[in-house]
């Protein structure tokens, strides 16, 4: 059994789960809702049945994909043309495949994870219970997302895929639509602020049947979300935020209307790209970030890198910036999955108010001293 304990800072019922697992959210009755933040997707609600219409599953999608999700009994007496919907997923689903890390949190928390029977490199998967799944034999491992097992799923023939895509290239998704595999795809990367990506728990509820459930979770997630944003607004200074580190001699970094600058707007801190255009990410170079961002205060996901020492290693420019003299660099990349995966890419776009949680203890540890932080930690 996963041990439980109440997180009281919030005062919201937040229900939270050992650490490396998902932090599941006490549920309230709310009424049965379609999207409010996330932009890529709505639901329509009919008699019942319900049509899921993705509007991005990728940047510059050229159109919108609708999918039919009703009763088995219910599509035997509905009469549509053939073409009128771009898959039809019959209910109650049994089996499904997911082909993102980000799809995890959300089957977790509504109670399907045992439907999961199939997933691309499964090792980037972090979840303690996905992982007991794994090690038994209960979810495949599939290859990758780009050239997935074809013959394993078509064996498995789940009732649904869950498609992950940056097009519609995907020629293994082709094959299984051939084989009358319904194949959905969820565009949760494609939201460009952190409730929109959360709110993709009810695409989730849909597939699953669970829609009130998932209305419950995100509104509990959401509250918790606006409660610290709250919180943080109150903090008596901003201090000023660096991000990104070098690759390859270009310093990428977010771009200002990103959902990682929403987050440090939210938490009252100063990002100091903030005016810049663009949801994804800004090529720099050295020169021109040390010239802006030496002197930030706080300096927040620094790539990859886990230490000083390891930085210091890459480039000697590194400790030129005040964050890295005064030791107030944060990263997500120490808290990982018992196979190495990252646990912030995983789990950080449906508890977006975990994250926020653990920014407003950094940037303001006078607000949040008792904070354990989840994801974030100092740079070792």
């Amino acid at each position: 059994m996963i041990k439980m304990k109440f997180f009281p800072l919030l005062l919201l019922g937040l229900v939270i789960s050992c650490k490396k697992n998902v932090r599941s959210v006490q549920q309230v009755q709310v009424p049965n809702t379609t999207t409010s933040y996330a932009k890529s997707f709505s639901i329509e609600s009919g008699d019942g049945f319900t049509v899921l219409q993705v509007n991005r599953p990728w940047p510059g999608a050229s159109k919108a994909f609708r999918y039919l999700v009703a009763p088995k009994e219910k599509l035997a007496a509905m009469t549509f043309p053939s073409d009128a919907y771009d898959a039809v997923v019959a209910t109650p689903i049994t089996s499904l495949i997911a082909t993102s890390t980000t799809h995890i949190p959300a089957l977790e928390s509504l109670g399907g994870l045992d439907k999961l029977i199939g997933f691309p490199d499964t090792k980037y998967i972090s979840s303690m219970p996905a992982r007991e799944l794994i090690s038994t034999g209960k979810i495949k491992e599939l290859g990758t997302n780009e050239s997935l097992n074809t013959e394993m799923v078509l064996e498995l023939r789940p009732d649904v895929i869950v498609g992950f895509g940056i097009d519609d290239q995907n020629s293994a998704y082709h094959v299984f639509q051939k084989a009358n595999i319904p194949v959905v795809f969820n565009g949760d990367w494609t939201e460009e602020t952190p409730l929109g990506k959360a709110e993709w728990i009810k695409f989730f509820g849909v597939l699953l049947d669970k829609q009130k459930e998932a209305d419950s979770i995100f509104k509990a997630i959401e509250t918790s979300y606006q409660e610290v944003k709250k919180i943080a607004a109150k903090a008596a200074k901003k201090p000023t935020v660096l991000s990104g580190a070098l690759f390859k001699d270009v310093w990428y970094l977010p771009a200002g209307e990103s959902w990682a600058a929403q987050f440090i707007k939210d938490a009252n801190g100063e990002y100091l790209y903030q005016a810049t255009s663009g949801t994804g990410s800004l090529s720099l170079s050295l020169e021109s970030v040390l010239e802006k961002g030496q002197q930030a205060n706080v300096w927040i996901a620094p790539s990859r890198f886990t230490s000083y020492q390891e930085m210091e290693q890459a480039n000697a420019h590194y400790q030129q910036f005040n964050a890295f003299r005064v030791k107030k660099i944060y990263t997500f990349a120490n808290t990982r999955g018992a196979t190495g995966g990252l646990l912030y890419y995983e789990l950080a776009p449906q508890r977006p108010d975990l994250v926020l949680q653990d920014l407003v203890h950094f940037f303001h540890p006078e607000i949040l001293p008792d904070h354990n932080p989840y994801f974030f930690t100092p740079l070792q």
